[in-house]
């Protein structure tokens, strides 16, 4: 069962704007804090962006300021708004979700999207 799905990945140019959507099953979002991943080729993943469901935020020193992490409840989506990107920002984007048990005998459940390509040209 696919729990997350992201949307929103192109081709835009350098100094360009794109926002990432990530629709999650309302089970996982109503309880799940959400993330934004993204491995570039040849690179490790790397943590971009976290929401919490009080809707604290964090963000990679790469990327602050120039990407805004958010989440709306109603529709059970996460976004990530991406402005002045630039070619290192080029690579596969993931969305993330971490659901806490519900017993303290449970353990953490954690989901991965399929990713969405995102490619910044110079």
């Amino acid at each position: 069962q696919v729990q997350l799905q992201e949307s929103g990945g192109g081709l835009v140019q350098a100094g360009g704007s794109l926002t990432l959507s990530c629709l999650a099953s309302r089970r996982v979002f109503s309880r799940g804090a959400m993330d934004w991943y993204r491995q570039a080729p040849g690179k490790q993943r790397e943590l971009v962006a976290s929401i919490t469901t009080d809707r604290f935020t964090n963000y990679a020193d790469s990327v602050k300021g120039r990407f805004t992490i958010s989440r709306n409840n109603a529709e059970n989506t996460a976004y990530l708004k991406m402005e002045s990107l630039k070619p290192e920002d080029t690579a596969v984007y993931y969305c993330h979700a971490a659901v806490p048990p519900i017993s303290v005998e449970g353990h953490v459940m954690e989901y991965w999207g399929k990713g969405t390509l995102v490619t910044v040209s110079s």
